[in-house]
Protein backbone atom coordinates (compact mmCIF):
# COMPACT_ATOMS: atom_id res chain seq x y z
CA UNK A 1 0.00 0.00 0.00
CA UNK A 2 1.47 3.37 -1.00
CA UNK A 3 1.15 6.53 1.07
CA UNK A 4 -1.82 7.84 -0.91
CA UNK A 5 -3.71 4.56 -0.45
CA UNK A 6 -2.80 4.60 3.24
CA UNK A 7 -4.23 8.11 3.64
CA UNK A 8 -7.41 7.16 1.80
CA UNK A 9 -7.87 4.08 3.96
CA UNK A 10 -7.52 6.07 7.15
CA UNK A 11 -9.76 8.81 5.78
CA UNK A 12 -12.46 6.29 5.01
CA UNK A 13 -12.09 4.78 8.44
CA UNK A 14 -12.66 8.14 10.08
CA UNK A 15 -16.04 8.32 8.40
CA UNK A 16 -17.17 4.90 9.60
CA UNK A 17 -18.75 3.75 12.81
CA UNK A 18 -18.60 7.00 14.81
CA UNK A 19 -20.31 5.18 17.65
CA UNK A 20 -17.13 3.30 18.58
CA UNK A 21 -15.94 4.71 21.89
CA UNK A 22 -12.65 6.56 21.89
CA UNK A 23 -10.53 4.65 24.39
CA UNK A 24 -7.42 6.84 24.55
CA UNK A 25 -6.99 10.60 24.04
CA UNK A 26 -5.57 11.21 20.56
CA UNK A 27 -7.03 8.02 19.09
CA UNK A 28 -10.20 8.76 17.16
CA UNK A 29 -13.22 6.50 17.12
CA UNK A 30 -12.80 6.10 13.36
CA UNK A 31 -9.20 4.95 13.59
CA UNK A 32 -10.11 2.59 16.41
CA UNK A 33 -12.88 1.08 14.31
CA UNK A 34 -10.63 0.69 11.26
CA UNK A 35 -7.91 -0.98 13.31
CA UNK A 36 -10.43 -3.28 14.96
CA UNK A 37 -11.67 -4.31 11.50
CA UNK A 38 -8.11 -5.28 10.50
CA UNK A 39 -7.84 -7.26 13.72
CA UNK A 40 -4.09 -7.92 13.70
CA UNK A 41 -0.78 -6.22 14.33
CA UNK A 42 2.59 -7.65 13.24
CA UNK A 43 5.75 -6.23 14.77
CA UNK A 44 9.48 -6.90 14.56
CA UNK A 45 12.02 -6.24 17.30
CA UNK A 46 9.32 -5.63 19.92
CA UNK A 47 9.16 -8.79 22.07
CA UNK A 48 7.03 -8.85 25.21
CA UNK A 49 9.98 -8.68 27.61
CA UNK A 50 11.68 -5.69 25.99
CA UNK A 51 10.66 -2.39 27.67
CA UNK A 52 7.36 -4.02 28.71
CA UNK A 53 5.97 -4.20 25.17
CA UNK A 54 3.92 -7.17 26.34
CA UNK A 55 1.65 -4.90 28.37
CA UNK A 56 1.08 -2.61 25.39
CA UNK A 57 0.12 -5.58 23.20
CA UNK A 58 -2.24 -6.79 25.94
CA UNK A 59 -3.81 -3.32 26.11
CA UNK A 60 -4.31 -3.17 22.35
CA UNK A 61 -5.99 -6.57 22.40
CA UNK A 62 -8.25 -5.62 25.32
CA UNK A 63 -9.19 -2.18 23.99
CA UNK A 64 -9.24 -2.78 20.23
CA UNK A 65 -9.27 -6.55 19.70
CA UNK A 66 -5.87 -6.61 17.99
CA UNK A 67 -4.12 -9.98 17.83
CA UNK A 68 -0.36 -9.43 17.98
CA UNK A 69 2.69 -11.34 16.82
CA UNK A 70 6.37 -10.41 16.89
CA UNK A 71 9.62 -11.63 15.40
CA UNK A 72 12.58 -10.56 17.48
CA UNK A 73 15.48 -9.10 15.50
CA UNK A 74 17.98 -6.27 15.55
CA UNK A 75 17.43 -2.77 14.19
CA UNK A 76 19.37 -3.26 10.96
CA UNK A 77 17.51 -6.52 10.28
CA UNK A 78 14.14 -4.81 10.79
CA UNK A 79 14.92 -2.12 8.24
CA UNK A 80 16.37 -4.61 5.79
CA UNK A 81 13.26 -6.78 5.96
CA UNK A 82 10.87 -3.88 5.38
CA UNK A 83 12.96 -2.51 2.51
CA UNK A 84 13.38 -5.95 0.91
CA UNK A 85 9.69 -6.85 1.06
CA UNK A 86 8.57 -3.51 -0.36
CA UNK A 87 4.93 -3.51 -1.47
CA UNK A 88 4.59 -7.14 -0.39
CA UNK A 89 5.18 -6.09 3.21
CA UNK A 90 4.37 -8.52 6.02
CA UNK A 91 5.36 -6.21 8.91
CA UNK A 92 3.33 -3.35 10.37
CA UNK A 93 5.63 -1.74 12.91
CA UNK A 94 9.16 -2.04 14.28
CA UNK A 95 11.36 -0.52 16.96
CA UNK A 96 14.84 0.66 15.95
CA UNK A 97 17.74 2.33 17.71
CA UNK A 98 18.33 6.07 17.52
CA UNK A 99 21.15 5.82 15.01
CA UNK A 100 18.98 3.72 12.70
CA UNK A 101 16.12 6.23 12.55
CA UNK A 102 17.56 8.24 9.66
CA UNK A 103 18.54 4.98 7.92
CA UNK A 104 14.94 3.79 8.08
CA UNK A 105 13.70 7.01 6.53
CA UNK A 106 16.38 6.94 3.83
CA UNK A 107 15.51 3.37 2.85
CA UNK A 108 11.78 4.02 2.72
CA UNK A 109 11.10 1.87 5.79
CA UNK A 110 9.18 4.47 7.79
CA UNK A 111 5.95 6.39 7.28
CA UNK A 112 5.53 9.96 8.56
CA UNK A 113 3.07 10.24 11.43
CA UNK A 114 3.08 12.80 14.21
CA UNK A 115 1.30 11.30 17.24
CA UNK A 116 -1.12 13.44 19.22
CA UNK A 117 1.37 14.61 21.89
CA UNK A 118 3.94 15.61 19.25
CA UNK A 119 4.61 19.00 20.85
CA UNK A 120 5.65 17.28 24.11
CA UNK A 121 8.42 15.28 22.42
CA UNK A 122 11.76 17.15 22.67
CA UNK A 123 13.08 18.48 19.38
CA UNK A 124 16.30 16.47 19.61
CA UNK A 125 14.28 13.25 19.85
CA UNK A 126 12.18 13.51 16.69
CA UNK A 127 12.29 13.99 12.94
CA UNK A 128 10.74 17.30 11.95
CA UNK A 129 8.60 15.58 9.30
CA UNK A 130 7.35 12.84 11.62
CA UNK A 131 9.18 9.86 10.12
CA UNK A 132 10.49 8.91 13.56
CA UNK A 133 10.43 9.95 17.22
CA UNK A 134 12.05 8.32 20.21
CA UNK A 135 9.49 6.69 22.50
CA UNK A 136 11.99 5.95 25.28
CA UNK A 137 15.66 6.10 26.17
CA UNK A 138 18.15 3.72 27.76
CA UNK A 139 21.71 3.83 29.10
CA UNK A 140 24.31 1.12 28.53
CA UNK A 141 24.89 -0.83 31.78
CA UNK A 142 26.71 -3.86 33.20
CA UNK A 143 24.60 -6.81 34.37
CA UNK A 144 26.91 -8.90 36.57
CA UNK A 145 26.28 -12.53 37.47
CA UNK A 146 27.36 -12.55 41.12
CA UNK A 147 27.22 -16.35 41.22
CA UNK A 148 30.33 -16.22 39.05
CA UNK A 149 31.86 -12.88 40.08
CA UNK A 150 32.89 -12.14 43.67
CA UNK A 151 33.80 -8.49 43.05
CA UNK A 152 31.69 -6.88 40.28
CA UNK A 153 33.65 -4.45 38.06
CA UNK A 154 32.56 -0.83 38.62
CA UNK A 155 34.04 0.62 35.44
CA UNK A 156 35.24 -0.33 31.98
CA UNK A 157 38.90 -0.47 32.94
CA UNK A 158 38.20 -3.03 35.64
CA UNK A 159 36.10 -5.02 33.19
CA UNK A 160 38.78 -5.18 30.53
CA UNK A 161 41.76 -5.68 32.87
CA UNK A 162 40.23 -8.57 34.82
CA UNK A 163 39.63 -12.16 33.79
CA UNK A 164 35.87 -11.98 33.28
CA UNK A 165 33.94 -13.24 30.27
CA UNK A 166 31.90 -10.48 28.65
CA UNK A 167 28.83 -10.67 26.42
CA UNK A 168 28.70 -7.70 24.03
CA UNK A 169 26.03 -8.96 21.60
CA UNK A 170 25.78 -8.89 17.82
CA UNK A 171 27.72 -5.76 16.95
CA UNK A 172 26.67 -4.43 13.55
CA UNK A 173 23.02 -5.52 13.70
CA UNK A 174 22.00 -4.68 17.27
CA UNK A 175 21.71 -1.06 18.43
CA UNK A 176 22.37 -2.27 21.98
CA UNK A 177 25.60 -4.02 21.00
CA UNK A 178 26.74 -1.03 18.95
CA UNK A 179 26.05 1.18 21.96
CA UNK A 180 28.28 -1.04 24.11
CA UNK A 181 31.21 -0.36 21.78
CA UNK A 182 30.52 3.37 21.80
CA UNK A 183 30.07 3.50 25.59
CA UNK A 184 33.41 1.78 26.10
CA UNK A 185 35.08 4.16 23.64
CA UNK A 186 33.68 7.20 25.48
CA UNK A 187 34.90 5.89 28.83
CA UNK A 188 38.37 5.25 27.41
CA UNK A 189 38.74 8.73 25.94
CA UNK A 190 37.26 8.16 22.47
CA UNK A 191 33.86 8.83 20.98
CA UNK A 192 31.63 8.33 17.95
CA UNK A 193 34.47 8.90 15.48
CA UNK A 194 37.17 7.43 17.74
CA UNK A 195 36.23 3.82 18.48
CA UNK A 196 39.76 2.45 18.43
CA UNK A 197 40.23 2.49 22.22
CA UNK A 198 37.20 0.22 22.59
CA UNK A 199 37.97 -1.95 19.59
CA UNK A 200 41.45 -2.62 20.94
CA UNK A 201 40.08 -3.69 24.32
CA UNK A 202 37.38 -5.93 22.86
CA UNK A 203 40.05 -7.50 20.64
CA UNK A 204 42.01 -8.29 23.83
CA UNK A 205 38.94 -10.05 25.20
CA UNK A 206 38.54 -11.97 21.96
CA UNK A 207 42.16 -13.14 21.90
CA UNK A 208 41.82 -14.32 25.50
CA UNK A 209 38.60 -16.22 24.72
CA UNK A 210 36.66 -13.90 27.03
CA UNK A 211 34.29 -12.35 24.47
CA UNK A 212 30.76 -13.56 23.66
CA UNK A 213 29.08 -12.04 20.61
CA UNK A 214 25.53 -13.40 20.67
CA UNK A 215 22.64 -11.28 21.90
CA UNK A 216 21.47 -11.84 25.50
CA UNK A 217 18.24 -13.75 26.08
CA UNK A 218 16.26 -14.31 29.24
CA UNK A 219 16.42 -18.09 28.94
CA UNK A 220 20.20 -18.14 28.63
CA UNK A 221 20.57 -15.86 31.64
CA UNK A 222 18.12 -17.95 33.64
CA UNK A 223 19.79 -21.24 32.74
CA UNK A 224 23.25 -19.85 33.40
CA UNK A 225 25.79 -19.58 30.62
CA UNK A 226 29.51 -18.96 30.31
CA UNK A 227 29.15 -15.20 30.86
CA UNK A 228 30.22 -13.08 33.83
CA UNK A 229 29.10 -9.65 32.65
CA UNK A 230 26.38 -8.76 30.15
CA UNK A 231 26.53 -5.38 28.37
CA UNK A 232 22.92 -4.29 28.12
CA UNK A 233 20.56 -1.35 28.22
CA UNK A 234 19.72 -0.52 31.82
CA UNK A 235 15.98 -1.09 31.29
CA UNK A 236 16.47 -4.50 29.69
CA UNK A 237 18.87 -5.67 32.39
CA UNK A 238 16.53 -4.49 35.15
CA UNK A 239 13.55 -6.18 33.49
CA UNK A 240 15.36 -9.47 32.98
CA UNK A 241 16.56 -9.45 36.58
CA UNK A 242 13.04 -8.82 37.80
CA UNK A 243 11.65 -11.67 35.71
CA UNK A 244 14.01 -14.10 37.44
CA UNK A 245 12.05 -13.75 40.69
CA UNK A 246 13.20 -12.30 43.97
CA UNK A 247 15.56 -15.10 45.01
CA UNK A 248 17.32 -15.45 41.65
CA UNK A 249 17.36 -11.68 41.02
CA UNK A 250 19.64 -11.27 44.03
CA UNK A 251 22.31 -13.12 42.03
CA UNK A 252 22.58 -10.26 39.52
CA UNK A 253 23.69 -6.67 39.94
CA UNK A 254 22.90 -3.94 37.41
CA UNK A 255 25.14 -0.87 37.41
CA UNK A 256 26.20 2.01 35.20
CA UNK A 257 30.01 1.99 34.70
CA UNK A 258 31.45 4.85 36.73
CA UNK A 259 33.98 5.95 34.11
CA UNK A 260 31.36 6.63 31.46
CA UNK A 261 28.47 5.37 29.37
CA UNK A 262 26.06 6.63 26.75
CA UNK A 263 22.33 7.20 26.64
CA UNK A 264 20.40 6.53 23.46
CA UNK A 265 16.85 5.58 22.58
CA UNK A 266 14.47 3.71 20.30
CA UNK A 267 11.83 4.83 17.86
CA UNK A 268 8.79 2.89 16.62
CA UNK A 269 8.60 3.01 12.82
CA UNK A 270 5.55 2.28 10.69
CA UNK A 271 6.12 0.26 7.55
CA UNK A 272 4.83 2.28 4.53
CA UNK A 273 3.60 -1.05 3.16
CA UNK A 274 2.05 -2.32 6.38
CA UNK A 275 -0.53 -5.10 5.83
CA UNK A 276 -2.56 -3.60 8.72
CA UNK A 277 -1.94 0.14 8.27
CA UNK A 278 -4.63 1.37 10.65
CA UNK A 279 -3.53 -1.01 13.41
CA UNK A 280 0.04 0.22 12.91
CA UNK A 281 -1.02 3.86 13.14
CA UNK A 282 -3.13 3.18 16.22
CA UNK A 283 -0.26 1.31 17.89
CA UNK A 284 2.11 4.21 17.40
CA UNK A 285 -0.43 6.66 18.78
CA UNK A 286 -0.93 4.42 21.81
CA UNK A 287 2.80 4.10 22.45
CA UNK A 288 3.10 7.89 22.80
CA UNK A 289 -0.08 8.27 24.88
CA UNK A 290 0.10 8.50 28.67
CA UNK A 291 -0.92 4.85 28.97
CA UNK A 292 1.70 3.65 26.50
CA UNK A 293 4.44 5.78 28.03
CA UNK A 294 3.62 4.48 31.50
CA UNK A 295 3.89 0.92 30.17
CA UNK A 296 7.43 1.71 29.03
CA UNK A 297 8.27 3.16 32.45
CA UNK A 298 7.02 -0.03 34.09
CA UNK A 299 9.46 -1.83 31.81
CA UNK A 300 12.26 0.22 33.40
CA UNK A 301 12.75 2.33 30.26
CA UNK A 302 12.71 6.12 30.51
CA UNK A 303 9.71 7.34 28.48
CA UNK A 304 10.37 10.33 26.27
CA UNK A 305 7.41 12.20 27.79
CA UNK A 306 8.48 11.48 31.37
CA UNK A 307 8.07 15.15 32.35
CA UNK A 308 4.33 14.91 31.61
CA UNK A 309 3.80 11.64 33.50
CA UNK A 310 2.97 10.88 37.11
CA UNK A 311 5.16 7.89 38.01
CA UNK A 312 4.22 5.84 41.05
CA UNK A 313 6.70 5.29 43.87
CA UNK A 314 6.82 1.63 42.90
CA UNK A 315 7.91 2.46 39.35
CA UNK A 316 10.52 4.91 40.57
CA UNK A 317 11.95 2.34 42.99
CA UNK A 318 12.47 -0.04 40.08
CA UNK A 319 14.93 2.35 38.43
CA UNK A 320 18.61 2.82 39.22
CA UNK A 321 19.76 5.63 41.49
CA UNK A 322 20.15 8.78 39.41
CA UNK A 323 23.62 9.27 40.92
CA UNK A 324 24.86 6.37 38.80
CA UNK A 325 24.24 8.40 35.64
CA UNK A 326 26.63 11.26 36.47
CA UNK A 327 29.26 10.17 33.94
CA UNK A 328 26.89 9.39 31.08
CA UNK A 329 26.17 11.47 28.01
CA UNK A 330 23.74 11.34 25.14
CA UNK A 331 24.79 9.77 21.87
CA UNK A 332 25.38 12.15 18.95
CA UNK A 333 22.85 10.59 16.57
CA UNK A 334 23.79 12.32 13.31
CA UNK A 335 27.45 11.36 13.74
CA UNK A 336 26.76 7.92 15.18
CA UNK A 337 24.33 7.01 12.40
CA UNK A 338 27.17 7.22 9.89
CA UNK A 339 29.81 5.64 12.10
CA UNK A 340 27.52 2.74 13.10
CA UNK A 341 27.09 1.91 9.40
CA UNK A 342 30.86 1.60 9.07
CA UNK A 343 31.25 -0.49 12.22
CA UNK A 344 30.33 -4.05 11.03
CA UNK A 345 33.32 -4.71 8.73
CA UNK A 346 35.72 -3.08 11.20
CA UNK A 347 34.35 -5.22 14.04
CA UNK A 348 34.62 -8.39 11.97
CA UNK A 349 38.18 -7.61 10.97
CA UNK A 350 39.64 -6.19 14.18
CA UNK A 351 37.70 -8.07 16.85
CA UNK A 352 35.99 -11.21 15.57
CA UNK A 353 38.94 -11.84 13.30
CA UNK A 354 41.21 -12.45 16.29
CA UNK A 355 38.88 -14.92 18.01
CA UNK A 356 40.44 -18.38 18.46
CA UNK A 357 39.67 -20.13 15.19
CA UNK A 358 38.43 -16.83 13.70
Amino acid sequence: MNRRDFALTVGAALATDPGVAQQVPGISAGLAAAARAEGSLVSVGMPDSWANWGQTWADLKRLYGLQHSDTNMGSAEEIERMAREGRAGTVDIGDVGYEYAAVARGRGASLPLKPAPWAQIPGWAKDEDGYWALAYTGTLAFMVDKRRVARPPRDWRALFDGSLTVLVGAVGTSAQANAAVLAAAVALGGGETQLQPALGQFARLARAGRLRSHNPTFQRIKDGEDVDVYLMWDFLALTMRERLGRAAAADFEVLIPADGSITSGYTPIINPHAPHPNAARLAREYIFSDAGQLNLARGRARPIRIEQLALSDEVRRGLLDTAQYRSTRAVKPAVWAWEAKQLPPVWRREVLGVLPGG
